[in-house]
């Protein structure tokens, strides 16, 4: 509990979740509720792919209902669609930036400069970047397009920030910061995570990838689809009572609340005391010295009938945002004969709902038309020189040179002087509490 006293002395990570980043919104109401410090006095909070999202909404103190009317409204206008993520409407990338416009305030690069954390993977070579300062409004909606751009599920042409193309953060750091012990990490995926569900699995076996641990166990191959192809609301809310759950397991176990909330849920008689006992097989927890009490009990969704008992505010926003629409026609297309009707209608209509979508992003792309195709004439001519000089390598018996990632053109310098470049860390400068 120490390195939680000196204000300023840790950080908050959120890891990539796709779909299931209403896990982070259950995990952040219950640090707010019952351990506000740790996010107050955090002195950066990180965030890759839809985890960035919910650190930008810490840095603005969104309330929980905000969060669920975003993240729900995205899930429950993909169930609408009859094919789902693969209907040509289904444009996630587009309708979240419209959002950012919308609600985000003109003076938010201030105020998530150098306390919020966004991980970008450079394309093409993977590089990770953290962009830590942003000089304008637009600065900040483009790094998180930039974290949640996944290639081919959203597009084909990666989105561009500050002169250069990035795609999703969580394919190079999806955790970031996590080998700091005064980094406090969430995850909806079973691992070496601080915020984690509890796996049931015997399965002792890790995954490391993209900076971060995974369990290797039919649970985590479960919850990694269910993150890309859409879920339903009811399924998606379980998930936010989840991270309630897994946060309020790991204050207690540190003992950062002040009384046994998890023990009344599953046992009625009070808990005997049990000291805390120094996690000697955790490096995190040996470089922190912090003091963990195993004892406290993991508890299940299905374990809490009553949730609203335990957090009313969370369960209302839940509740409210997962109502169908009561109207007459949606509850028919909701009906077996309604969805049979529009399945028969589908070969009909899906035509003209391609043509027509399709036109409308062709309409939107053409401001940065110029731009795209001056980068993909670079990445073509990049790659015929390095084919070009790799056969004739070949062909002249040469040995190969020392492989490089291939990097598209650059921009004219008219260009380049119009677009302000500011200084973003790399990967390799991350390590230590003083990120």
């Amino acid at each position: 509990m120490s390195c939680f006293e000196e204000e300023g002395s840790w950080n908050v990570s959120f890891s990539g979740s796709g779909f299931l980043g209403l896990y982070h919104v259950g995990a952040t109401h219950c640090l707010r509720e019952r351990a506000p410090h740790l996010l107050q006095g955090a002195r950066r909070v990180y965030g890759s792919s839809s985890g960035a999202l919910n650190a930008l909404c810490i840095i603005l103190g969104k309330p929980v209902e905000f969060c669920c009317f975003h993240l729900l409204g995205l899930v429950k206008q993909v169930e609408q669609l009859s094919l789902g993520i693969f209907h040509p409407a289904f444009a996630p990338i587009e309708l979240i930036k419209q959002q950012l416009q919308d609600f985000l305030p003109p003076d938010v690069h201030i105020l998530a400069s150098q306390r919020l954390g966004i991980s970008l993977t450079r394309f093409p070579d993977g590089h990770n970047v953290i962009v830590t300062d942003f000089a304008t409004r637009d600065e900040v909606i483009q790094a998180l397009v930039c974290t949640l751009y996944f290639p081919f599920y959203c597009g084909t042409i990666p989105p561009e920030f500050r002169g250069e193309r990035y795609i999703d953060g969580a394919l190079s750091n999806n955790l970031p910061l996590a080998e700091c012990p005064f980094t406090i990490t969430v995850s909806p995926f079973p691992g070496t995570v601080d915020i984690c569900p509890q796996s049931s699995s015997a399965n002792f076996l890790e995954l490391n990838a993209f900076n971060a641990s995974f369990q290797v166990s039919a649970m985590n191959v479960s919850q990694a689809v269910t993150c890309l192809l859409f879920p339903s609301s009811e399924v998606v809310a379980h998930y936010c009572r989840q991270g309630y759950l897994d946060a309020l397991r790991f204050l207690e176990r540190r003992g950062l609340t002040k009384e046994p909330v998890l023990w009344t849920l599953v046992s009625k008689e009070p808990p005997a005391p049990v000291d805390g006992t120094q996690d000697t097989g955790h490096d995190r927890g040996q470089k922190a010295g912090l003091s963990y009490n195993w004892a406290v009990p993991s508890v299940l969704v299905k374990d809490v009938p009553k949730f609203e008992q335990l957090s009313p505010e969370l369960e209302a926003a839940l509740k409210k945002e997962c109502m169908r629409d009561p109207r007459p026609w949606a509850r028919f297309c909701r009906s077996k004969p309604g969805k049979v009707l529009t399945y028969l209608l589908l070969p009909y209509m899906l035509p003209f709902e391609y043509v027509y979508y399709r036109s409308r992003r062709l309409v939107a792309w053409l401001p940065d038309v110029p731009a795209d195709l001056w980068w993909m004439q670079g990445m073509l001519r990049s790659l015929a020189l390095g084919v070009y000089s790799r056969t004739k390598d070949q062909l002249l018996g040469r040995s190969p040179p020392v492989s490089s990632p291939l990097q598209p053109e650059a921009a004219p310098p008219a260009d380049l002087a119009k677009k302000p470049t500011l200084p973003m860390r790399p990967e390799g400068h991350q390590a230590g509490p003083a990120q």
